[in-house]
């Protein structure tokens, strides 16, 4: 019996999500201090800034400073994509309902 059969990625989707955020909870109910939270997701952070980097810049051009404002705007479309995926998720259910 192969690894993907077995233990949590044997679930569904679903339940694999519902697990995941019982597990995060549990994580961040012992850190206690905005350092601790911060420090915590300091990995995270660098990787997405490094993947908003390659983006702007793949061929490695741009000075600090022009790349410091691409990574700042492509950050900021990234959030505005969030935010209207989640306007229309919204309109979406209201439809419905």
């Amino acid at each position: 019996m192969g690894r993907e059969t077995q233990g949590f990625a044997a679930l569904p989707p679903s339940q694999r999500q519902l697990a995941a955020g019982i597990g995060a909870l549990h994580r961040w109910s012992r850190i206690h201090s905005a350092e601790g939270r911060a420090a915590g997701t300091a990995p995270a952070r660098e990787a997405r800034r490094r993947r908003l980097e390659q983006q702007a810049d793949p061929d490695g051009l741009l000075s600090p400073k022009e790349l410091e404002a691409a990574v700042d705007r492509l950050s900021r479309a990234h959030m505005r994509k969030a935010a209207l995926a989640s306007a229309k998720a919204r309109a979406a259910r209201k439809r419905v309902a």
